[in-house]
């Protein structure tokens, strides 16, 4: 294993065995993302005896509720739920057993943090929210955050702006409260009270950020909040399934969080959060930004994720980047394509929820770049946003050295960055690292038997991978043809 697959795509089985591989790719300026990624191989029978704990369990306060017929499919358990098996591909996983596992996983990652710092003076480290926190609470703190979001644009709707902008998208405030007393959910007066509260009392108006804003403050209230269902148009409580011990899990996952964000700025390290499968997304992205605004206001150490395979990508991008404009933090970004398409697919045509990826590479594509582009306006116009451009795909990378090109963003910057795995795409890599843009393999690291799950998995990722190594071969054949023509075979 050693000679072949682990050795082409992990760089060793401890921090220490990691350092030659880290030292050789820095002397050709090329940076780590370490990732250490050992994870539970819960085959024969094991994951059955898990897998209840972190998916199948129904809470007490769901139970008043009539149980989880009640849950959108989207967010309902399911036999492949958590993406623990079943066609996954391009990331490691996590079983949840208890919460001191989660706090066992958060030691792992300082030990990450820790190394990163050894190896290098500007490197990242890598963290899995699903390691940090019970699968089952990240999905149910999703959907409430969705349904939330689903309120607004359906008051959007009723005040005719339908299918706008989300940015643009400002509900005026009058009408606003005209219709949560209409709905029964809160008189005017307490309305009143709810924006001057959260001081958006200034604007006449409510767009998306103003209304998430309200979500955090009005879910400390001890009267359940009310929402309409569209469907039945009764009023249900936004927060039926919240009970006193998911309240603590929440605290205990941002307490985790604040740990690792206080190592990583201790230790000069930038935190990489993973993103994973869409119904755990929404929390994840939350709580990623909730560290954010207290950990990133001189400088990126928090860097989310954004999917660029989902329909909602430039959404969640946009919104982000003006929730950090508005509050004054450094937006700090990861883009990728996604890794979990098949299992997406898959789990939504089975449940009869909406595909949430889009349906093309190319419109993938195309909102990979929309993104980009919106993020790369942001730095030449503002100094705080910091972008990772991941992606194996070179038509993306020439498209952004053209736009960095075109709007003056300079490599010494470092406000953009690009990242590759281990293995892949070489021919991406070291050239820029050797032009001197700042550059990065994602590293993974840990003992063999251990990453075999994680090995499988980049086993089967990629079906273009042997067009790659193709395309790698042929590059290789045309250097060696051009050094012998030329009589110098051995020379750099």
């Amino acid at each position: 294993m050693k000679m072949t697959f682990y050795g082409q795509f992990v760089a060793g089985e401890d921090q220490e065995a990691i350092k030659p591989l880290l030292r050789r790719n820095q002397a050709f300026g090329v940076g780590a993302v370490l990732d250490y990624s050992v994870e539970e191989d819960l085959g024969d029978g094991r994951m059955e005896a898990q897998e209840p704990q972190s998916c199948s369990r129904t809470s007490a306060a769901e139970k008043e509720m009539g149980g989880t017929e009640k849950r959108e499919k989207r967010y309902q358990a399911h036999q492949g739920f958590g993406g623990h098996h079943g066609g996954i591909t391009g990331a490691h996983t996590y079983f949840y057993a208890d919460e001191a596992k989660c706090d066992q996983h958060m030691e792992t990652f300082l030990r990450c943090i820790d190394a990163s710092s050894e190896c290098s003076d500007d490197g990242f480290s890598a963290i899995k929210l699903t390691a940090l926190a019970r699968p089952q609470f990240l999905v149910r703190f999703s959907e409430v955050l969705v349904k939330w979001r689903r309120f607004f644009y359906h008051m959007a709707a009723e005040q005719g702006q339908a299918g706008q902008v989300v940015l643009e998208t400002k509900l005026e405030l009058e009408k606003l409260q005209e219709a949560l007393a209409n709905f029964g959910i809160a008189s005017k007066a307490e309305s009143q009270q709810w924006f001057t509260g959260n001081n958006l009392g200034t604007s006449s108006t409510v767009d998306l950020l103003d209304w998430n804003s309200l979500f955090d403050s009005r879910t400390k209230l001890s009267r359940p909040l009310l929402i309409p269902n569209r469907k039945t148009g009764q009023l249900e409580p936004l927060l039926s399934h919240f009970s006193e011990e998911e309240e603590l899990q929440m605290k205990r996952v941002l307490q985790r969080m604040d740990i690792l964000a206080k190592r990583a700025m201790e230790k000069g390290v930038r935190l990489m959060v993973d993103a994973e499968q869409s119904y755990f997304q929404p929390a994840i992205s939350h709580l990623t930004v909730e560290t954010q605004r207290r950990f990133n206001k001189s400088q990126p150490i928090i860097y989310n994720t954004y999917q660029c395979y989902l329909k909602e990508a430039y959404n969640n991008v946009t919104g982000d980047m003006e929730l950090s404009r508005r509050e004054g933090w450094h937006f700090g970004t990861k883009l990728v394509r996604g890794a979990y398409m098949e299992q997406e697919r898959e789990r939504a045509a089975q449940m009869g929820y909406e595909d949430p990826i889009n349906p093309t590479y190319e419109k993938t594509n195309e909102m990979y770049h929309r993104c980009l582009d919106y993020v790369l306006e942001e730095i030449k116009h503002s100094r705080k946003a910091s972008m990772m451009v991941a992606s194996h795909n070179e038509d993306t990378v020439k498209f952004t050295l053209h736009r960095m090109m075109e709007l003056g963003i300079h490599p010494s910057d470092k406000k953009v960055c690009f990242g590759q795995l281990l293995g892949m795409c070489d021919q991406i890599t070291f050239p820029l690292g050797q032009a001197g843009f700042p550059v990065y393999k994602y590293v993974p690291y840990g003992p063999v038997n251990e990453v075999l799950p994680y090995l499988s998995r980049r086993a089967q990722e990629n079906r273009g991978f042997m067009q790659r190594a193709n395309r790698e071969r042929d590059l290789l054949w045309k250097e060696v043809k051009r050094r012998l023509l030329t009589g110098n075979l051995f020379s750099h």
